[in-house]
C-alpha cells in the first residue's frame, strides 16, 4: 500500500482549470500542469482497505491500489506496466470516464475519495513522455482474419487484443478518420487528438490495418465480408440518436448533437476553415443535461455564442449522494464539468424540470424560440405544471438526448443477428450473436454507455472471438459475463 497516513494528512486535490476567460479563446484541454510530487502525495491517499471496492466500481478491473503504490514509491515504469494489464487506453479513461472507481473508494464513504482518475491520466502521460509505450507485434502468426467493424474505443481495444494475440484484424470505419466518437464527438477542448493519433500509430505498427470511408453494409456486403474473414466483431456503437418530435421540428438552425459536435471538430482538423453549423452571434438551446449537452455547450461558448442555455427534462440532482444510492453504487449528481463552469461565468443557465412542447419559427422557416413548460418529475411521467409555459430565445438548438440503439439497417438486416427486447445485438456470456463466426462489443451490443465498459466489452469480446479461432485464448477477460443471453 502507499503511505498508511496518507489519507489522514493529505486532502485531495485536483489539477486546476485555466482561467474560462483564457481558455475558451482556444480548443486545448483546459487543465493546468500538476507536478508530479502533488501527484504522488495524492496517490499516497490510497488506503489499505482490506476490500478495494474501487475494482468493483470499474469494469475494467484496474488495479488501482496497486498503481497508486507505485506512483508513490516513485517506480512509474512499473506503474504503466500495472495499469496497461487491465487496460488497452488509459489516456481516453483517464480523460472521458467519470470515474465509478472514486464513487466506489472506500475512503468515498465518510471523506474525498482518492483521485484515481487524476493518477491514471498522469501515469500514461508520463509513459509517452519516457517512451515506455512501444510497439508490441505478436510474436507469432495464426493465419486468421478478423474484421471489426467500428473504431470507437470497443473496436479499437478489440483490435488491439486480437492483433496481438496474432491474428490479422482489419477495423472498418465508416467516417474519413479512425476514432469513431473519440475522433468527432468529442471536443478537443476534453481530449486532444494527439492522444489519439499516437495510439493509432502504436496500433498500425503492431500490425492492425484500417481501412476508412468503408461502410460496411453499403461499400462491401455482409456476404462479402464473411467470406473474406474467418470472425467478424461488431463494434459500430449505438448511433441511431433520441430525436425530438414535436411541432417545429423541420425548422432550419435544429442539429442533433453528433451533427453540431462533427463538424466543430472537423474544423479542428483543418477540414475547413470555419464550421457549416455555428453558434457565432447566437442564441443557443441545448436540450440533454449529459455529457453530450456540455460538450455542446463548451463548443458553442468558444465558437462565440450570444448566449447559452442548456435544458434538461429531469429535476436537478442532489450535491451528495441520496440515501437511495447508497455507497458504492454510482450516484447521479449534481456535477459542474468545465463547460459548466464557463456557461455559469459567461452568464449562461441550467435549467431543470423543462420539457420542450413547441419550435417556433421566424418567416424565414429558421427557429426563433422554444416553448418550454415546467414538468414534474418522472414518477409523474413528467407531467406538466399549468402556468410555467415560457419562451426561450434561438436561433441554434442541438438535441443531446442521448441514442437508443445501433441502426438495423443494412449490416444486421443482411447478417440476419437476433436482437434483444431493447433493440441492441444480443450475445452470449462470449460475446457472440445468434450467427456463427460473429461477435458484438460495447454500445451495439450493451446500449449506449460509458468508455470504460467500451473498452472492457471490447477486451472482452476479443477474448471470445480468439477462443473461437483458436480453441482457447490467453487473453484476460477482464469483465463478468453480463451479456444478455440470446431469445
Amino acid at each position: 500500500m502507499a503511505d498508511p497516513k496518507g489519507f489522514l494528512t493529505v486532502p485531495r486535490e485536483l489539477p486546476k482549470r485555466r482561467p474560462v476567460d483564457v481558455r475558451i479563446r482556444s480548443w486545448r484541454e483546459v487543465y493546468e500542469d500538476f507536478g508530479r510530487d502533488r501527484l504522488e502525495k495524492q496517490a499516497s491517499r490510497c488506503m489499505d482497505c482490506g476490500i478495494p471496492f474501487c475494482h468493483q466500481g470499474c469494469p475494467l478491473g484496474n488495479l488501482i491500489p496497486e498503481w497508486n503504490d507505485l506512483v508513490y514509491r516513485h517506480d512509474w515504469r512499473e506503474a504503466i506496466e500495472r495499469l496497461h494489464a487491465t487496460n488497452n487506453f488509459p489516456e481516453f479513461t483517464g480523460k472521458l470516464c467519470p470515474a465509478p472507481c472514486e464513487s466506489a473508494c472506500v475512503l468515498g464513504i465518510n471523506s474525498d475519495p482518492v483521485t484515481i482518475k487524476r493518477v491514471e491520466a498522469e501515469i500514461i502521460d508520463r509513459a509517452w513522455e519516457e517512451g515506455w509505450v512501444t510497439p508490441r507485434p505478436p510474436a507469432v502468426k495464426t493465419g486468421k482474419k478478423v474484421a471489426v467493424i467500428g473504431s470507437g474505443p470497443a473496436g479499437l481495444a478489440a483490435a488491439q487484443q486480437l492483433t496481438r494475440a496474432g491474428h490479422d484484424v482489419v477495423v472498418y470505419e465508416r467516417a474519413d478518420r479512425v476514432g469513431g466518437l473519440l475522433r468527432y464527438g468529442i471536443p478537443e477542448f476534453k481530449m486532444e487528438k494527439r492522444h489519439l493519433d499516437r495510439r493509432l500509430g502504436q496500433m498500425r505498427a503492431e500490425g492492425t490495418e484500417f481501412k476508412t470511408s468503408v461502410h460496411v453494409g453499403v461499400d462491401i456486403t455482409a456476404e462479402e465480408l464473411r467470406a473474406r474473414y474467418d470472425a467478424v466483431l461488431l463494434a459500430g456503437g449505438a448511433t441511431v440518436r433520441r430525436d425530438l418530435p414535436v411541432p417545429g421540428r423541420e425548422l432550419a438552425g435544429i442539429h442533433q448533437a453528433m451533427e453540431y459536435l462533427p463538424d466543430a471538430n472537423r474544423v479542428q482538423e483543418g477540414d475547413y476553415a470555419e464550421p457549416k453549423i455555428t453558434a457565432a452571434g447566437k442564441d443557443v438551446v441545448v436540450i440533454g443535461g449529459g455529457d453530450t449537452g456540455a460538450d455542446c455547450v463548451g463548443t458553442a461558448i468558444r465558437q462565440g455564442a450570444r448566449s447559452v442555455v442548456q435544458l434538461e427534462i429531469m429535476p436537478k440532482p442532489p450535491a451528495g449522494r441520496p440515501d437511495s444510492q447508497p455507497w458504492p453504487t454510482y450516484p447521479m449528481l449534481y456535477k459542474v464539468e468545465s463547460a459548466h463552469e464557463e456557461l455559469a461565468e459567461l452568464g449562461g443557465q441550467r435549467l431543470y424540470a423543462l420539457s420542450t412542447v413547441e419550435f417556433v419559427g421566424d418567416e424565414n422557416g429558421h427557429v426563433k424560440a422554444l416553448k418550454v413548460v415546467g414538468v414534474e418529475g418522472p414518477q409523474t411521467g413528467f407531467k406538466p405544471i399549468p402556468g410555467t409555459e415560457r419562451e426561450i430565445p434561438a436561433q441554434l438548438v442541438t438535441l443531446a438526448m442521448g441514442f437508443l440503439g445501433p441502426e438495423r439497417e443494412g449490416l444486421l438486416e443482411q447478417l440476419g443477428v437476433e436482437l434483444d427486447q431493447r433493440g441492441n445485438v444480443a450475445r452470449d456470456k462470449n460475446y457472440a450473436t445468434s450467427v456463427d463466426g460473429v461477435f458484438v462489443a460495447g454500445d451495439m451490443g450493451r446500449g449506449q454507455s460509458l468508455i470504460v465498459w467500451a473498452i472492457a466489452e471490447g477486451r472482452a469480446a476479443a477474448a471470445g472471438v480468439d477462443a473461437y479461432l483458436s480453441g482457447s485464448t490467453a487473453l484476460p477477460y477482464p469483465i463478468p459475463p453480463t451479456a444478455r443471453p440470446i431469445a
